[in-house]
């Protein structure tokens, strides 16, 4: 990416951007996962709504941030307190471009900063490999949820990990 990347913290001024760019991750560039089913899709994205999204914003325990490209809005993510990883999800064209990895670093970072040392989350097909790239490994067998394959995977977190680079 030339022009800088910047993720900060979400806030429910961004609760409408942030629905739009989830639906549109999960129903095109989610394709393999989901196969164009209907009720899969729908499964999938009807917790993803404005009236679930701003609860989140509002929950301490969660931390959701957005990746903003020369103040536009290409990607979101999101984690609790557990050490969960709740989702990542970017704006198809913007895929392989350094967002979801600067938004998965933020979260790690915050994770840090709430005295975790491990991170968990469950990938998809699609996202499996991207993952991988960050340094999580299944853990556990997939399973499946609402029509989808879901990869448990972990990654232990260190301090060196905000140290290793800025947080954009």
């Amino acid at each position: 990416m030339d022009a800088p990347l910047r993720v900060s913290k979400a806030t429910t001024a961004d609760a409408g951007i942030i629905c739009r760019i989830v639906d549109r991750s999960i129903r095109v560039g989610c394709a393999i996962d989901h196969r164009n089913d209907p009720q899969t899709v729908a499964a999938w994205t009807h917790s993803k709504t404005i009236d679930h999204l701003l609860p989140w914003l509002n929950d301490q325990r969660l931390y959701l941030n957005i990746a903003l490209l020369q103040d536009k809005p290409i990607g979101v993510a999101m984690a609790a307190c557990s050490g969960k990883i709740a989702f990542c999800y970017v704006q198809p064209e913007w895929f392989r471009r350094g967002a979801g990895q600067a938004l998965v670093r933020d979260l790690e970072g915050w994770l840090i900063g709430q005295g975790l040392h491990q991170a968990q989350l469950n990938s998809t097909r699609t996202s499996e490999a991207f993952y991988r790239h960050l340094g999580y490994q299944p853990c556990a067998p997939a399973f499946m949820v609402a029509g989808l394959r879901a990869i448990p995977m972990h990654k232990g977190l260190s301090s060196r990990l905000i140290e290793s680079g800025p947080r954009v």
